[in-house]
């Protein structure tokens, strides 16, 4: 059994306060709105965020990507071009890029504005979730005021592989060496791993009865799932605020 995890629609946390000491340093440049370029030559990609993707390879801005990019230039240049970094406990992502919070001199986060005004998604990836509260109080905010990213219908279906908020109820949960199984709608699944299993999510009864909201990177199984009848669209949820019902 797994057990209950809620957070009131009305829950309203303190801001994300930035800890006493801070590393401060000059930004180069402001890549999109959850990655920058320090002066020292490091790309910082800000934790607890996930914001639109800018136009790329042919493809199209996705919709408040350019609004998230100059809301944060906007942010830092208010703070002198300065940047106050709190380092994750993983400190970098598979890019090689350095993980971190981003505080401005005024000691606001620089997350928490930005998912605020709905110019991003609330991510928690294990063990950076020191501030996935707050930030979540801070989606909470603009959920509640149709802002931004959410001003937007959500899917049902998957569209592609990589980061989608999806729409969808559990129909079954399983378990098996590889941890806990949320068999979706519409050929999706989202798996649990054992390590991540002792937190607190909801219960099986909770799972199957209520329309949850599937945050993550949705890989896409097409070619290894074709004869076995498995769900196409996988993703791994690390933290429960990745699951969260709905509305």
């Amino acid at each position: 059994m797994i057990s209950a995890f809620f957070v009131p629609m009305g829950f309203v946390q303190a801001a994300c306060e930035a800890p006493t000491k801070l590393t401060w340093h000059t930004v180069a440049k402001v890549v999109d709105g959850d990655t920058l370029k320090l002066a020292d030559g490091r790309s910082v990609r800000l934790i607890g965020i996930n914001t639109p993707e800018l136009a790329r390879q042919g493809r199209s801005a996705e919709p408040f990507a350019e609004q998230a990019r100059r809301a944060l230039q906007a942010e830092l240049s208010a703070s002198g071009g300065e940047v106050g970094l709190l380092l994750g406990r993983d400190r970098q992502d598979h890019y090689g890029r350095t993980l971190a919070h981003g505080f401005t001199r005024s000691g606001s986060n620089l997350e928490e504005h930005l998912l605020r005004d709905g110019l991003g998604w609330q991510v928690a990836i294990a063990p950076n979730t020191q501030l996935a509260a707050c930030h979540l109080a801070a989606e909470r905010v603009a959920q509640q005021g149709k802002r931004g990213v959410w001003s937007r219908p959500l899917s049902a279906h998957v569209q592609q592989a990589g980061f989608q908020p999806l729409l969808a109820r559990v129909k079954t949960v399983q378990r098996n060496r590889g941890g806990i199984w949320l068999e979706l709608e519409n050929g999706a699944v989202a798996r649990i791993a054992w390590a991540h299993a002792k937190q607190v999510w909801p219960s099986d009864t909770q799972l199957q009865a209520r329309q949850w909201l599937v945050k993550g990177w949705w890989r896409d199984r097409q070619r290894e799932v074709a004869a076995s009848g498995r769900a196409r669209w996988l993703v791994d949820l690390q933290h429960p605020s990745m699951l969260r019902e709905w509305p």
